[in-house]
């Protein structure tokens, strides 16, 4: 199905907000005026175990839904990094661990409605303590590591509540339970 862009026009051009509003036509010829679409830079999480089976999962603070979240760690992927380059580069920057292997799960949206960015999921296997956390001048993040059959109870209970860590959980058990015996 295609589209066509009638107008487009920047509301805010922020390196992590930037919004605009577009028109369009549909296919089958509908106007669609003042549509808002939020730019953001693809991201990417990773469950992410370390060499004594445990998962090193983050607990912040999300000021835009004003709740502590236990999520993955992860963020946004820096321009012109591979996908994989920026998830190894934010596991050691928030968590301070280094993997010996990191496995492409796939990639998400997170609400293609509205925002244009994927997010990236991966499972990195063999996490060491090799540095400390060098967090951004926004971030407080404390790390906590659990046993995977404690996040799968988590995450069947619903305390991961950041709906791409969750999914990045489902595909990162899902792929154990295929492939690591």
């Amino acid at each position: 199905m295609s589209f066509k862009k009638l107008t487009s026009r920047y509301i805010s051009n922020h390196q992590y907000f930037t919004a605009r509003e577009d028109s369009y036509e549909t296919a089958g010829g509908k106007k669609v005026d003042a549509y808002f679409v939020v730019e953001l830079p693809a991201s990417a999480c990773a469950m992410a175990i370390t060499e004594n089976n445990e998962v090193v999962l983050v607990n912040q603070f999300r000021y835009p839904v004003e709740d502590n979240f236990i999520e993955l760690p992860g963020g946004f992927i820096d321009e012109g990094e591979h996908a994989q380059q920026g998830i190894a580069r934010e596991l050691l920057e928030e968590t301070g661990y280094s993997f010996s292997s990191i496995q492409y799960l796939g990639m998400t949206a997170a609400n293609p409605g509205v925002l244009n960015n994927y997010t990236h999921m991966f499972l990195a296997l063999g996490g060491k303590k090799t540095a400390e956390q060098t967090l951004d001048n926004n971030e407080e993040i404390e790390i906590m590591l659990k046993p995977l059959d404690e996040v799968r109870r988590m995450l069947d209970q619903h305390e991961i509540k950041q709906a791409m860590h969750a999914l990045c959980l489902f595909y990162g058990f899902q792929f154990l339970e295929k492939n690591i015996k």
